[in-house]
């Protein structure tokens, strides 16, 4: 994987959004592993670094709020945005209080996708480098004029900081 971009896993047991949003995220500067079930996005983040995870949540074998919950007790600092097309407000209440940054509905715009999953990211280096959210605006001031791609490639180099 790239050291340069967001490191994505999706998880979706429905192989043809599997490969369609992974070909859209990719375009987008991500290095995405796309697997097709909770238990492959369990190994998936065991194996290599996750940034983010995009977990759907009705899925045979471990659910989503399963897969999230999984994740989060392995890998704390990781954000998940939970996006299906099955949700209810108790099942999105349910995720939020197991740790998921972000609940979508399907189907979602891709830019508010995108805006979900860089939220998610600025979360992730902020409680992974334990930096106040004033001093990561400050930080991302310089790319705030820029594309979204931009302003991921700041937030990367900002994570990559030792």
């Amino acid at each position: 994987m790239q050291n340069n971009k967001i490191n994505l896993l999706i998880v979706d047991d429905e192989v043809t959004f599997l490969d369609s949003i992974r070909k859209s995220l990719e375009a987008r500067d991500f290095n995405v592993i796309a697997v097709d079930r909770g238990e492959k996005a369990i190994e998936a983040a065991k194996k290599n670094p996750i940034d983010v995870a995009l977990v759907d949540l009705k899925m045979p074998g471990i659910n989503g709020e399963e897969t999230l919950k999984a994740l989060k007790a392995e890998h704390s600092w990781m954000e998940v945005v939970i996006l299906t097309g099955h949700g209810t407000i108790d099942s999105a209440v349910e995720c939020v209080r197991s740790g998921a940054f972000s609940y979508l509905q399907k189907p979602c715009d891709l830019n508010e996708l995108l805006e979900a999953l860089k939220e998610a990211f600025k979360k992730k280096v902020m409680n992974r480098r334990k930096i106040e959210e004033e001093k990561m605006d400050e930080l991302l001031k310089i790319a705030i004029s820029g594309s979204p791609r931009d302003i991921l490639r700041r937030l990367k180099e900002i994570d990559q900081v030792e």
